[in-house]
């Protein structure tokens, strides 16, 4: 049987951008997490999925929720990622502390500066092992003007951000 390491390290050989999925917890408080494992499902109904740990600290708030927001994330906000994808508390700080987010059409907390913005009703929540696999209808979305800034990539463990055949970076 395959094991976690071996399958971790194989599927980093697929590049994806990077998410910040939020919502807000029981008590009002806006939470989220860094996911790449995000995908578009249909065009009609507009459809997405989002597969989240259960282990994630802010799996109990979407798992509660009716809504959640994807902030795809832009190549000059790794930072922002890798702060969502660590524990709560890391450096005594709340996730949200310092980070410029505001209210989005359904009032979900969309954080500013993302490259694009999806706003969901969620309409399937499915178990998938040790994950759970939720598909949301979008029911606002917005690219940042100009789009012309670059994705955020994750690829083998490491961030970057895509360029032409023979450009180095």
């Amino acid at each position: 049987m395959l094991g976690p390491d071996e399958f971790r390290r194989v599927l980093g050989c697929f590049a994806s951008g990077v998410t910040v999925i939020t919502t807000w917890d029981p008590e009002g408080r806006p939470t989220g997490l860094t996911a790449s494992a995000f995908s578009s499902v249909s065009l009609n109904p507009p459809l997405v999925l989002v597969c989240v740990a259960h282990t994630c600290q802010s799996y109990p708030a979407l798992r509660a929720s009716e809504r959640f927001a994807v902030n795809i994330l832009g190549a000059d906000q790794e930072a922002i990622s890798q702060r969502f994808a660590a524990p709560p508390g890391t450096n005594g700080s709340n996730k949200f502390d310092g980070i410029r987010y505001a209210p989005g059409t359904l009032g979900l907390p969309m954080l500013e500066g993302a490259l694009a913005q999806l706003e969901c009703s969620t309409v399937h929540a499915y178990p998938g092992g040790d994950h759970t696999i939720f598909v949301g209808q979008v029911e606002a979305a917005r690219c940042q003007p100009g789009s012309g800034a670059e994705p955020l990539l994750y690829y083998r463990g490491q961030y970057g951000r895509p360029h032409s055949p023979g450009e180095v970076r």
